[in-house]
């Protein structure tokens, strides 16, 4: 019997042939064991290891490299020695670093040359201020003839593809690092376009990491540190990630490090981080009000004694601020734009410790549901949106990127581009929000997208707010033309009074509120009939009734209106089935997927707009069964959720099988009155 011959890994002659490339182009490259710059070799000792543990990321070779705009570019190199190792992808072509729970694929990140260099890639990204990396994965093996042949793979991990890499081109060796021929590579690599496709394939690969590091981080806090408030671990995930923010040449991020665990007063943990988060409110120009407020509420938590008491050299405080810029800090470093902090607060739901009955009103949406409210609502970059129960601002947050997405599909010049988002940010979107600790949370969110909370207000919108700009015009009124609203449901007519307040503010425009269908059946008839007076109802779709799965069991629907225009009786209004949007839902805590989409989720929800907005020439996955058009009276108030009639008159097909299941009763009838033994079919 022979004996299999194990292939040998020939890494050396690999490494010695790519570092003999660089040492030709001379490029001050550094190699395993060696440093190269302080901040990077921070990051990559900072970050979790290829194997899953602590730090100790060494690529087999490095450079920092400079474009002639002066810009750096960290290049990460991992050698191996076989020959079907240099990239593991994943069905959508993506690099391969993530197993189906959304967690670490530490055999991939192992075993492939450029898995490893991006992850390297991915720590830099995670851990310094630089935010584009190029990861270059080679290896070979040595042919009949013995000799070595090779396979490069070169990508771009940036900011702007959320970490997960692009490949560049293909090389044959590493001459496009040399001198003279950088510039032109650093041009193609910013020709790298993504359609927005895999666009919103990678963000929803993200938000799921989201899920799982947030699963993670709210488990540890829980279990491991002991003695905060409900609210003051939120705050403390507050005031980390705005300390952590930095502004480019005015404002550096805070590190791991400058917390010092001092008890010399004036100069603890959380004076530090006090400090720091004035200093980025100070060049954020946010309203001194508004300022003041976040600054106070934040410090509370951050100043109190036993956070910053010094226990074995280091304070609770500074612990958990590890805890949190590990878990977190590339999701917010690398621009997500998804409602984070929606996601943060539903994960440390239980922190919050709202009384039973008070969690209808802090429910927030689903990011799906959110971008189908604001397509409902016909947002667009010209729009003005307010929301008056924000939560955490995650409509706001879909509302933003609706109307950044279409600035850019729309506007070719730059310069007007940018003013365009400028204003869209501070000027065109409007949150009110009346628990302080949710309110936190909204601002929150939107400085991490970029500083849209100029006007996120903490009021009572039903008592304290007058329509008008809170900040910079306050003079003028918010020319709200879409209304976008997750209600609280034990308000006054399930929250029909929100409607009625924000709709009587506005002189046209769109408006989409997701309810408890019960407004729409007799708990709201007083507001319904007033709001029916200046606004017509377009459409009601009933939603899935397990859309708030582990938070809510109410049956919702979605209430669809056209602002400024009375609804008159014969007004044909749109009742859709949306029961089944496509995806499968679970509740299982420790689920790396709660949300699966299981019968084209993607192409319903786009149908549901469309039939919305142009009527039933756009039914296709939907029958009419589903679709049905009717009207309600607009003094009754009680008649907003309608199903498509049925066809009560019985077909020759209902006749037959009538027949055949009284047959099959009465047969089944005799056999059990026939006594065992005379029957011959029994036993």
């Amino acid at each position: 019997m022979t004996r299999k011959k194990s292939t040998q890994s020939i890494e050396p002659n690999i490494a010695d042939l790519g570092n003999g490339w660089l040492k030709s182009y001379k490029l001050p490259y550094k190699l395993e064991q060696e440093d190269i710059n302080p901040e990077i070799d921070k990051a990559l000792n900072d970050y979790f290891s290829k194997n899953g543990g602590s730090g100790g990321n060494r690529p087999d070779a490095k450079i920092i490299l400079q474009d002639k705009n002066l810009n750096y570019y960290p290049v990460l190199i991992e050698y191996k020695g076989y020959k079907d190792k240099l990239v593991k992808l994943d069905a959508n072509g993506q690099i391969e670093n993530r197993n189906k729970k959304n967690e670490p694929y530490f055999k991939n990140i192992n075993a492939f040359a450029v898995n490893g260099a991006v992850h390297y890639a991915n720590a830099i990204l995670h851990h310094t201020s630089f935010t584009d990396i190029i990861a270059i994965g080679m290896t070979g093996y040595k042919d009949d003839s013995n000799k070595v042949q090779h396979q490069i793979g070169v990508y771009y991990v940036s900011k702007s593809n959320l970490g997960a890499g692009q490949k560049v081109a293909e090389y044959s060796d590493f001459s496009f690092l040399a001198p003279q021929n950088f510039d032109a590579f650093i041009a193609k690599v910013k020709t790298l376009q993504l359609s927005q496709e895999e666009i919103d394939l990678l963000k929803q690969q993200k938000e799921k990491e989201i899920d799982v590091s947030l699963r993670k981080l709210n488990h540890d806090i829980y279990e491991n540190e002991k003695g905060l408030g409900e609210n003051d671990r939120v705050y403390l995930v507050a005031a980390s990630i705005i300390a952590t923010l930095g502004i480019p040449g005015k404002v550096t991020p805070l590190e791991k490090a400058d917390l010092k665990s001092s008890t010399e007063k004036g100069n603890t943990d959380g004076d530090i981080i006090v400090r720091k988060i004035k200093a980025f409110l100070n060049e954020k120009e946010i309203p001194t009000e508004k300022k003041n407020l976040i600054v106070r509420t934040l410090e509370n938590t951050l100043t109190t004694q036993n956070i910053n008491k010094v226990e074995n050299g280091q304070s609770q405080l500074k612990r958990v601020f590890i805890k949190i810029v590990d878990d977190l800090g590339i999701y917010y470093k690398i621009g997500l734009t998804t409602d984070f902090t929606g996601k943060l607060f539903n994960e440390m739901y239980g922190w919050l410790g709202f009384s039973q009955d008070k969690l209808n009103d802090v429910v927030l949406t689903p990011s799906y549901v959110a971008n189908l409210m604001v397509k409902l609502a016909r947002v667009n970059k010209d729009s003005y949106v307010w929301d008056f129960a924000t939560g955490s601002a995650g409509l706001l947050v879909a509302a933003m990127n609706e109307m950044l997405n279409d600035a850019k599909n729309t506007i070719t010049s730059p310069e007007e581009l940018t003013q365009k988002e400028i204003n869209i940010k501070a000027q065109q979107l409007l949150g009110l929000e009346l628990l302080s600790s949710v309110y936190m949370l909204a601002v929150l969110n939107m400085i991490l997208m970029g500083d849209g909370s100029s006007n996120i207000l903490n009021l009572d919108s039903l008592k304290d707010f007058n329509g008008n700009y809170a900040y910079g015009d306050t003079n003028n009124k918010f020319p709200a033309d879409a209304f976008i609203l997750n209600p609280p449901y034990s308000a006054n007519g399930n929250g029909m009074n929100f409607v009625e307040k924000a709709l009587g503010m506005m002189h046209k425009g769109y408006a989409a509120i997701i309810i408890q269908n019960s407004a729409g059946s007799g708990k709201a008839i007083d507001y319904n009939k007033k709001i029916l007076q200046k606004n017509t109802l377009l459409a009601s779709i009933k939603m899935p009734v397990d859309i708030f799965i582990g938070k809510s069991s109410v049956q919702t629907n979605i209430y669809v209106f056209k602002v400024n225009e009375k609804h008159h009786k014969d007004e044909m209004v749109k009742f859709i089935d949306f029961s089944n949007d496509g995806y499968t839902r679970s509740n299982r805590r420790k689920s790396s997927n709660n949300l699966r989409n299981t019968d084209r989720a993607n192409e319903r929800y786009e149908e549901l707009v469309n039939l919305v907005r142009f009527g039933k020439s756009k039914l296709n996955i939907f029958t009419e069964k589903e679709y049905h058009e009717g009207t309600i009276d607009p003094n009754n108030g009680a008649d907003w959720n309608q199903s498509a009639p049925i066809n009560t008159k019985p077909t020759l097909q209902d006749f037959k099988k009538t027949v055949s299941d009284y047959l099959a009763w009465e047969v089944s009838t005799i056999l059990k009155q026939t006594p065992k033994k005379d029957n011959s079919l029994g036993k």
